[in-house]
């Protein structure tokens, strides 16, 4: 049992590192991409708004998607394979 606590406790630690890493790294792909395409769309001087306005608002939008939601994926499919795996080796 004090097995098992052990690597529930490393574990989600492990895989809270893991989660703010991709968490970062996906926010830093969807700002690079929003800060391209402002530059391909704006470049002949038609200037709307600011680029940190437009990257702004399309951070919001990402904060709002489907991909953000998914990154929670990290936690879920590790925590839900190792339960199958005690469970079926236990129970069996």
């Amino acid at each position: 049992m004090l097995a098992l606590i052990r690597l529930a406790v490393f574990g989600l630690i492990a895989l809270t590192i893991l989660f703010w890493l991709v968490r970062i790294y996906a926010r830093s792909l969807r700002r690079e991409s929003l800060e391209k395409e402002w530059d391909v769309t704006h470049a002949y001087g038609d200037i709307a708004q600011t680029r940190d306005a437009f990257v702004e608002e399309g951070m919001r939008d990402y904060e709002k998607s489907l991909l953000r939601k998914l990154i929670w994926l990290v936690y879920v499919l590790p925590v839900t394979l190792v339960a199958v795996i005690v469970y079926f080796m236990n129970y069996r």
